[in-house]
């Protein structure tokens, strides 16, 4: 079983600096069961896709702060790129480690570092589309709080039930991928799924999500997520 998810690289992005977080450290460094969250994201891959490769990208200034955590807590690092000006150029930077050829043989997953609890199930449902020959998948979960657009003149609703709420990892054949980060940035690029849909790639497969797969963006979150570790 060890080499068998050997054609597939997981980008994990967490360059960020945590600045909505509100604490002294970025978020993805903040304890978790008893250690920084980025290692447990980091294992859910690792115990997901046995033989898989794991990249990760952090702030260039925190560096030096990873390596001492990963010895301090006796972690071993996967390899790591440095973050960019934006998620896109995090991303970017990270493609250009990966070994070539990238063909469509090669399966390339981006997930949030800052969500600890992505399950195995959640992970392998969402590259399998991608295994079986689709450009890419995307897991979803339904819109439960009533949605409003906003016009020039007030705000309107709408039917939440044409809606889904995105989550991460988000998996893609990696040849297309690879070719669709070579478009220049716009700013409409808030995921990978939509640098696919710019280079007309906008038949991604939805793949069922998971509400307890949270992104921790405020320090309750942390505890949230922890509580939802303790049910599994």
């Amino acid at each position: 079983i060890c080499g068998m998810y050997g054609h597939i690289y997981n980008i994990i992005v967490a360059a960020g600096s945590g600045s909505r977080f509100g604490a002294e450290l970025p978020k993805q460094y903040c304890l978790f069961c008893g250690r920084p969250l980025i290692m447990t994201t980091i294992e859910r891959f690792r115990d997901a896709l046995p033989g898989s490769h794991v990249i990760l990208v952090i702030n260039e200034s925190h560096a030096e702060m990873w390596e001492s955590l990963c010895r301090e807590y006796s972690f071993t690092t996967p390899t790591t790129a440095f973050g960019g000006a934006s998620r896109w150029e995090s991303v970017k930077n990270a493609i250009s480690t990966i070994p070539a050829p990238i063909t469509d043989d090669t399966i390339i997953t981006v997930h949030d570092g800052a969500r600890p609890m992505a399950s195995a199930e959640l992970i392998r449902r969402t590259i399998a589309p991608v295994a079986a020959g689709a450009p890419g998948a995307i897991p979803v979960t339904p819109v439960t709080e009533s949605l409003r657009m906003v016009t020039p003149t007030g705000s309107t609703p709408v039917d939440r039930a044409n809606y889904r709420s995105a989550q991460t990892p988000q998996a893609f054949n990696g040849r297309l991928l690879s070719e669709a980060y070579k478009i220049p940035y716009r700013n409409e690029f808030t995921d990978d799924a939509s640098v696919m849909a710019a280079a007309g790639h906008t038949e991604m497969q939805l793949v069922e999500g998971d509400p307890q797969n949270i992104k921790v963006t405020l320090p309750a979150d942390i505890k949230i997520a922890e509580l939802f570790n303790s049910m599994r």
